[in-house]
């Protein structure tokens, strides 16, 4: 069966069909289609806290076409979520209004918790060992969640307003960038060593695949930072030009990185795995559950 979802975030809006496949050993998940059109909205948020009705009219032209979509593909179930741009606009609301009346999507405006909890819930601990320690880190445009789980079990989690566009333009305090890093220390001190990262967002994913890394093969630190190093050492406009970075994304890979690289230094991570899946995979799994969820109750009834 297929799922639909929407991730209307702070550098990019996304669209993920997702495929679920039910077998002996429990459900598969495999991504159909992801469409990804780069529409900076944070830029427009953190700025000026509110959406220019450029902005607007860009995102209702991108919301129109993903309707579209949908209405060909018929998925079993849909569902949208915006993040911290939407979130911290004042005429937030107004534009999901806009876009339910357009275009029939409903659009939850979703807390910085709320977002870790839908990005924990590709289950990405199944994927690793059980009996470990893991912090997962996600990386946005306008937040990043940080989350320590232990045995499959959420220990800690929080989300900072810190993220590569606000990073950028230098909306981060030195304040919350110290909260930050005391709260990664105080969390992790009491976790056995050596301490693993997951890291989740699209910038780390593109690192990864440059690092040319098998799939589920960790990056180590000093992998990383090498390649902070590497990029750090470009222009804007030679990783574009010379690396073949997408704009929207030559920017914001810096400040992504430091922020992964952060983490790690402060925690004494020595590693980090990137499955490469965020926010949409995270709605395709709840929407599969969900859909259980009403079968078995009608089946009861």
């Amino acid at each position: 069966m297929k799922f639909a979802a929407i991730d209307i975030g702070s550098n990019a809006v996304r669209l993920l069909f997702g495929n679920v496949y039910e077998g002996k050993n429990g459900p598969s998940f495999k991504k159909a289609d992801l469409v990804r059109v780069p529409l900076r909205l944070g830029e427009d948020a953190f700025l000026r806290r509110k959406i220019t009705p450029e902005k607007i009219e860009k995102l209702l032209m991108v919301m129109r076409a993903f309707r579209n979509l949908i209405d060909f593909y018929a998925p079993a179930g849909v569902r949208a979520c915006a993040t911290a741009a939407i979130r911290e606009a004042v005429n937030g609301a107004d534009i999901v209004a806009r876009i339910k009346k357009e275009t029939g999507l409903n659009v939850e405006i979703i807390d910085g918790k709320t977002e870790a909890k839908v990005i924990y819930s590709n289950h990405v601990a199944e994927l690793l060992d059980v009996s470990s320690d893991y912090l997962y880190v996600d990386v946005g445009g306008g937040s990043t969640e940080v989350t320590l789980f232990s045995k499959n079990e959420i220990i800690a989690s929080r989300s900072f307003n810190i993220g590569t566009i606000r990073m950028l333009n230098d909306l981060v305090s030195k304040d919350l960038w110290s909260e930050f890093k005391d709260w990664v220390k105080e969390t992790t001190k009491d976790h056995k060593r050596p301490l693993s990262a997951i890291g989740s967002g699209g910038n780390i994913n593109k690192i990864f695949k440059m690092s040319r890394k098998k799939q589920n093969r960790p990056l180590a630190y000093g992998k990383l930072k090498e390649m902070y190093e590497f990029l750090d050492a470009f222009t804007l406009d030679e990783r574009i030009k010379i690396l073949g970075l997408n704009p929207d994304r030559a920017d914001v890979i810096i400040p992504a990185v430091k922020i992964f690289l952060t983490v790690m230094k402060i925690g004494e991570i020595d590693r980090i795995f990137v499955p490469q899946i965020g926010m949409a995979d995270g709605l395709i799994h709840l929407l599969y559950e969900e859909h259980k969820a009403k079968l078995q109750h009608t089946i009861q009834d």
